[in-house]
C-alpha cells in the first residue's frame, strides 16, 4: 500500500472555531499535498454535519472521522451521511467508527458501556443492512486492543489506533496482516525548548490518560502505573509524542512508518489545542511530502 501522509485536528470540528479558518486551514493543507484530515466526532450526537463544506472547499484533500461514535449515532443516520458524500465526492470520505470511552457514554442519559466490542459488531451488521451500506473498504475502527483490530481487519478497511507508541503499531501490524490500512495517530510538538514542549506535550497526554481504554492499552505494552499516572512519565511521553527539532520529530513519525503504518495522521500540538499550526504542517511537509 502506498505511503500516506495526513492530519488530526481536533480543531477541525467546525464550530469551535470559525467556519472561515478551518476552511482556510483545510485549503493550505490541500496545497501542501496532506492526503486527508481526520477530525473527531466522537463526543457529539448525531453524524457530524461539515464534511460536505470541507470536501466542496477542497479539490483532492480527503476528510475521515475519527470517530463517528456508535453510541452517538444511528446506523441509518451514518449509512445516508457517507452514502450521500460519496455520491458527491466519490472516494474523498473514510467513515472512523468507534467505542468511544465509558466515562463519555455513561455520563449520558439511558446510556450504559457495556459489551462495547458486541456493540461495535452489531453496529456493523446494522451498518451492513441499511439501505445504503457503507462499503467495508470505505470505513475503519478506531481499534487498540487485539480483538478489535482483528475486527477491523475482517470487517473493515482497516484500523485507527489513536494515542499509541510506534511498538502498538508493531503489534498492530501483526494482528491486521498485510493489506488492512493501519493508520495511527501520532502527535507531536515542534518546540526545541525541553520545558514548553514537555509541558505542551503533558496537557495533552492528561485527560487522555485518566480514559481506561488507553491507559490500560499502555499497560498491555509495558508501562506501569507510575508511566500512566499524573499527566504521564517523561519516559511515556517520549514513545508517545516526538518532540524537538525537525529532524528529531521525522524521525519519531517514521518509526511509525517502519513499524507498519501505512498512513500516519499527525497532530502537531501547540499551547492552544483548537488552533490551526498550518505553518509547523507546512514544515512538516517539506521533510515527508518531499
Amino acid at each position: 500500500m502506498t505511503r500516506r501522509v495526513s492530519v488530526w485536528g481536533g480543531a477541525f470540528w467546525i464550530g469551535r472555531r470559525s467556519r472561515e479558518a478551518a476552511l482556510a486551514a483545510a485549503r493550505g493543507l490541500d496545497e501542501l499535498g496532506y492526503d486527508r484530515v481526520w477530525t473527531s466526532g466522537g463526543f457529539a450526537d448525531g453524524f457530524p454535519p461539515f464534511y460536505d463544506d470541507y470536501l466542496a472547499a477542497t479539490s483532492r484533500l480527503g476528510f475521515a472521522s475519527g470517530i463517528v461514535s456508535i453510541w452517538h449515532t444511528a446506523p441509518e443516520e451514518t449509512a445516508a451521511a457517507v452514502a450521500d458524500l460519496e455520491r458527491k465526492y466519490p472516494g474523498r470520505f473514510l467513515l472512523g467508527l468507534g467505542t468511544s470511552h465509558a466515562p463519555v457514554v455513561d455520563a449520558r442519559e439511558n446510556t450504559s458501556y457495556t459489551r462495547p466490542y458486541s456493540r461495535m459488531v452489531e453496529y456493523l451488521d446494522s451498518l451492513d443492512a441499511t439501505a445504503a451500506p457503507v462499503p467495508a473498504e470505505r470505513r475503519v475502527l478506531a481499534a487498540l486492543g487485539p480483538r478489535m483490530l482483528k475486527l477491523s481487519a475482517d470487517r473493515a478497511a482497516g484500523a485507527h489506533p489513536y494515542f499509541t507508541p510506534a511498538e502498538h503499531t508493531a503489534l498492530a501490524r501483526q494482528t491486521l496482516g498485510d493489506g488492512p490500512l493501519l493508520a495511527p495517530e501520532v502527535a507531536v510538538v515542534l518546540d526545541t525548548d525541553e520545558t514548553t514542549a514537555r509541558g505542551i506535550a503533558r496537557e495533552y497526554m492528561r485527560s487522555y490518560l485518566s480514559l481506561p481504554n488507553y491507559s490500560n492499552n499502555l499497560r498491555r505494552l509495558g508501562y506501569t502505573d507510575e508511566d500512566v499516572a499524573g499527566g504521564g512519565s517523561d519516559r511515556l511521553m517520549d514513545a508517545l509524542i516526538p518532540w524537538g527539532d525537525l529532524e528529531t520529530v521525522v524521525a519519531g513519525i517514521e518509526k511509525h512508518y517502519a513499524a507498519g503504518a501505512d498512513e500516519v495522521a499527525i497532530q502537531v500540538l501547540t499551547a492552544d489545542p483548537f488552533t490551526f499550526p498550518i505553518e509547523a504542517y507546512r514544515t512538516l511537509a517539506t521533510a515527508l511530502l518531499g
